[in-house]
């Protein structure tokens, strides 16, 4: 049984990051454009925030959770942008502190889940832990959009061991949202850590690999970058196949991101 506590601490402080970020932007730059199409600042906010807010619900009350997931499944390609549009329409200080209450609700539930107990969402049930590690891995994603669109870099940290985890733990349910069957037998992962340590995944001895810098194959998951851009090696033609449908989020296949440099999109 895996521990939450330090995956829920390092959600603390990966959304403490990106608070500090727009806490001090006035409202002009709330409305900046960012690299997701449609979505200003305020969206990518809006959308943690109602996001939070769902996870909230599926720990809290399942009756609630259910009632989202019939929504969700009335419109599966808008639901997501619906409920960011909504939570956009705040004003900046109102979002801002909507998102501060809804995230540390969350926290507090997670921190108080009884061990061992799983929860629904729009994919499979998941753990304190799994939940903790899908919101860091979408405060990380999202927050590189905000820090795109105000033009601040951010350097990665090894909080992003999570993100790299639940990428490999969501290769089966990538290949099931492309509608092919996944490989039957695991790959082996090697990623270098920001601080250059190897972080590994799978079998040493399995047939089929992938490595790179862990920074990259979190872009890719994240659809925060094309594969085409990235420093990403597979050894194996369905290990080839997976750098090109990854994600570690939840619903439909994503768009992704163009190549850089590549105008027609």
């Amino acid at each position: 049984m895996s521990d939450p506590t330090p995956v829920i601490d390092d959600l603390r402080e990966e959304s403490e990051e990106v608070d500090r970020l727009v806490a001090g932007l006035g409202p002009g730059q709330w409305a900046s454009r960012t690299p997701a199409a449609g979505w200003t600042v305020a969206h990518q906010i809006a959308h943690l925030a109602w996001t939070d807010h769902s996870a909230l619900l599926a720990v809290t009350d399942a009756d609630g959770f259910r009632a989202l997931v019939e929504q969700a499944l009335a419109a599966p390609h808008t639901f997501v942008d619906d409920g960011a549009e909504e939570y956009a329409r705040s004003a900046p200080a109102e979002l801002l502190a909507r998102w501060r209450e809804g995230r540390a609700a969350l926290e507090k539930a997670l921190r108080s889940a009884p061990p061992g107990a799983r929860f629904p969402w729009y994919g499979p049930p998941m753990s304190a832990a799994s939940m903790a590690t899908a919101r860091l891995m979408e405060t990380w994603a999202h927050g590189l959009d905000v820090a795109d669109a105000i033009g601040v870099v951010r350097p990665p940290t090894d909080r992003l061991r999570h993100v790299a985890w639940l990428g490999v733990r969501t290769r089966d349910f990538a290949y099931g949202a492309h509608g092919l069957t996944p490989p039957a037998g695991p790959f082996r992962v090697e990623l270098v850590a920001p601080g250059g340590e190897l972080w590994t995944h799978g079998p040493e001895d399995a047939p089929q690999r992938v490595t790179g810098p862990a920074l990259d194959f979190c872009l890719l998951v994240t659809q925060r970058a094309h594969r085409a851009d990235l420093a990403l090696t597979a050894d194996g033609p369905d290990a080839d196949r997976w750098l090109d449908i990854a994600q570690a989020f939840a619903g439909p296949p994503g768009s992704g991101r163009a190549p850089k440099g590549d105008t027609a999109r």
